[in-house]
């Protein structure tokens, strides 16, 4: 796809995702639980939990979970396999995924935060929101930078390249981190624990890691297994086609003349 093209594809993107969090946001409501907020910043009381605000909570680190946590690693991961993959189709394949997965994951993330905003406190007076509000602008600006990707052969791609792959990496870890935060920062503010959402959360944040590390060295791996498989065979192949050498008889034979 040319540079132009993607330019045009951008706007449609970014008018969708402002379409959804125009459907999804107003019937979530916001007086009740801005109020119940406040109180409990200005108190620093344990925060009692109407059942509305705690679903608009829940829905909040559900969907920031589902794309900083979980949509955006797969997505890092999908791009990085796809740089071992040799068919040119399967490539494709890993593009148009990973693009699906980066769009969903900004959908996902702009509608946690326009949710934090009409429904809690923004004091901005703790850690989780302070880093929040950075991510959001990291998480917009990133898809903004893919779509304008230099075509291959141009100077700029590796810079693109680079800037492209860190920005995801800072958003993937720093994402991860406040999700952590929130968790944490939610079990203060309720009493209520979080242990086994923490549990949860490490041991899909360690095998999307794991799988991120591995998939490099996969492609080596199975090529050190063909190169040994062809030496045995090339070996057992010389032992079969190989004739037996026999001692030289130096005795002659004579002839007995009757």
């Amino acid at each position: 796809m040319s540079l132009l093209g993607r330019q045009r594809l951008l706007f449609p993107v970014l008018s969708g995702c402002v379409l959804i969090l125009l459907l999804v946001n107003p019937a979530l409501g916001a007086s009740d639980s801005l109020e119940d907020l406040n109180l409990s910043y200005k108190t620093a009381q344990p925060l009692e939990l109407t059942p509305k605000l705690s679903l608009q909570l829940k829905l909040h680190a559900f969907l920031l979970w589902s794309s900083v946590g979980f949509l955006m690693p797969v997505g890092v991961l999908l791009i990085r396999v796809s740089s071992n993959v040799r068919s040119a189709k399967a490539v494709r394949v890993l593009f148009y995924c990973h693009v699906a997965a980066q769009i969903a994951a900004v959908v996902l993330a702009t509608t946690g935060a326009v949710l934090s905003v009409k429904n809690f406190e923004n004091a901005f007076n703790n850690p989780h929101q302070r880093i929040g509000l950075a991510l959001y602008g990291l998480i917009w600006l990133q898809p903004v930078i893919g779509f304008i990707r230099p075509d291959r052969g141009v100077k700029a791609r590796s810079v693109w390249y680079l800037a492209h792959w860190l920005l995801g990496i800072v958003v993937c870890v720093v994402g991860v981190a406040n999700v952590y935060i929130g968790l944490h920062t939610y079990r203060d503010r309720t009493g209520r624990s979080v242990r086994l959402w923490t549990v949860l959360l490490t041991v899909e944040v360690s095998a999307v890691a794991l799988a991120y590390l591995l998939q490099d060295r996969w492609n080596h791996v199975v090529r050190l297994r063909q190169e040994e498989t062809a030496a045995v065979g090339d070996v057992r192949s010389e032992t079969a086609t190989e004739e037996p050498a026999y001692p030289a008889n130096d005795h002659k034979e004579v002839a007995v003349m009757p």
